[in-house]
C-alpha cells in the first residue's frame, strides 16, 4: 500500500475513528487503526466490537492495500508531523513507513485483512434528522443516564419513533429526561436502547450544522449513523426499555413560572457552599410570588429570593443542586414551568408544547 495525503485530513480522520479504539483488549489488533486503500477511497476504521467508527478521507493513492497500525502511536505521530504532504507506504511484513518533508518513521504494523470488519447493517428501519437536531436532543438528555454498569438499560437512552415522532429518554433512578422531535419524513417505527458512550462520541464528532443530515439505520441488534463522510455503528442494549409512561403523571397541586437564567445563576452561588461528598440538598419554599432558596453546610448558609409566578398552593421542597443545575443548563427558554405535588412526589419541568420533560426526585431534608 501507498498512499499521499494532507496531514489535516489525517489528524481529522484518525481523531474521528479514535474514539472506537478499545482500550482495554485481549485481543492487539483491536488497539489499532486499519487503513485501507481501495479503488479510489482512502478508509480509516477502529473497532473495540461494541462500537465501530469508520471515515474516508481524500488523498491520493499510488498502490492499494491495507494495514492495521498501534493507533496511539500512530496518531501521536500524525499530529506532530510538520503541516504537509504525508507518504504512508507499506512492505509485504507490514513495515510501515510515514514520510513528511524531512521527517520520517519507521513503524511495525500487523495484517490489515485480520482486523474485523464493521457488522453489515441491513438498510431497512430508518429515519433522517439534521445533525443539529440530533446534537441537541443527546445534550438535552445524556445527562442523566447512570453510570452503574449494574443497571445496564440506565447507561443508554431508549430512541424510540412512533406516529412520525422520535423520543428519546434517559434515566439513572433519580430523574427521567424525555425529548421529543417531530421527524419531516414519514418514519419506520423502531424502539432500542442505545448505549451512552456511542451517543457521547457522536456529539463529539458530528458538526452540528443544520444544513447538514445524519442517517439513522436500526436492525434488532445494532444501530447505525452516517453522516459525511463517515459511518458509525453501534451494539444495541438489550432487554425492555421501562415503561416511562407509568412514571409519569400530570397532577400538579403546584405551578411556577421562572426565569431559567435567574434560577440556574441561584443555584450556582448556592453551590459554593457545598462539595460533592456533602449530599446537602437545597431547599426551596414556594410562597405567592416569590422562591426563597436556602443552603446550609460546613462552609456556611445562603439565602434568596426570586419573582416567580405561582398557582397553587405553597410548598417547601428539597433538592439536589446538581439534578436541578443539570436540567436548566440544557434548557433553551427564557422562562420555564416547573410542576410539584408534595415535598415526596416527583417535580416535573416541561414547556407547553411537549418538546422537553424532566423529572426530578426530591431529597428528604430536616427544617
Amino acid at each position: 500500500m501507498k498512499i499521499i495525503c494532507k496531514k489535516s485530513n489525517l489528524v481529522h480522520g484518525v481523531g474521528i475513528v479514535s474514539k472506537a479504539v478499545s482500550n482495554k483488549t485481549t485481543l492487539p489488533i483491536l488497539s489499532c487503526i486499519l487503513i485501507e486503500a481501495g479503488a479510489g477511497t482512502i478508509t480509516l476504521t477502529a473497532n473495540d466490537m461494541e462500537l465501530g467508527i469508520e471515515t474516508t478521507i481524500e488523498g491520493e493513492i499510488l498502490e492499494q492495500g491495507k494495514v492495521a497500525l498501534d493507533a496511539k502511536l500512530f496518531s501521536e505521530i500524525v499530529r506532530k508531523l510538520p503541516d504537509n504532504d504525508v507518504t504512508i507506504e507499506t512492505t509485504q511484513d507490514f513495515n510501515t513507513l510515514i514520510v513528511c518533508e524531512k521527517s520520517s518513521f519507521h513503524i511495525i504494523g500487523q495484517d490489515g485483512t485480520e482486523f474485523p470488519a464493521l457488522p453489515e447493517i441491513e438498510k431497512e428501519k430508518n429515519i433522517t434528522l439534521s445533525q443539529f437536531s440530533l446534537k441537541e436532543i443527546i445534550r438535552q438528555t445524556i445527562f442523566s443516564i447512570s453510570d452503574n454498569e449494574n443497571t445496564k438499560l440506565m447507561t443508554g437512552e431508549l430512541f424510540e419513533v412512533k406516529d412520525q415522532q422520535l423520543s428519546v429518554v434517559s434515566l439513572d433512578g433519580h430523574r427521567i429526561s424525555i425529548r421529543k422531535l417531530e421527524l419531516k419524513d414519514s418514519a419506520d417505527e423502531f424502539k432500542v436502547v442505545v448505549p451512552g458512550k456511542t451517543l457521547q462520541e457522536i456529539v463529539k464528532i458530528i458538526s452540528g450544522e443544520v444544513e447538514k443530515d445524519v442517517a439513522i439505520y436500526v436492525t434488532p441488534r445494532h444501530i447505525l449513523f452516517e453522516f459525511d463522510s463517515t459511518k458509525v455503528v453501534s451494539r444495541l442494549l438489550e432487554g425492555e426499555y421501562y415503561k416511562i409512561s407509568q412514571m409519569l403523571s400530570s397532577d400538579y397541586e403546584t405551578k411556577i413560572t421562572i426565569n431559567k437564567k435567574e434560577f440556574l445563576n441561584c443555584i450556582d452561588r448556592a453551590s459554593l457552599l457545598i462539595r460533592e461528598s456533602d449530599k446537602k440538598p437545597i431547599i426551596i419554599n414556594i410562597t405567592d410570588n416569590s422562591l426563597e432558596l436556602s443552603i446550609s453546610s460546613f462552609f456556611g448558609s445562603m439565602e434568596e429570593s426570586i419573582m416567580i409566578q405561582k398557582e397553587g398552593r405553597d410548598i417547601l421542597i428539597g433538592f439536589n443542586p446538581k439534578f436541578l443545575m443539570d436540567v436548566l443548563r440544557v434548557i433553551d427558554d427564557e422562562e420555564i414551568h416547573i410542576y410539584l405535588v408534595n415535598p415526596k412526589a416527583p417535580c416535573y419541568i416541561r414547556d407547553d408544547a411537549g418538546t422537553y420533560t424532566y423529572l426530578i426526585l426530591p431529597v428528604n431534608f430536616n427544617h
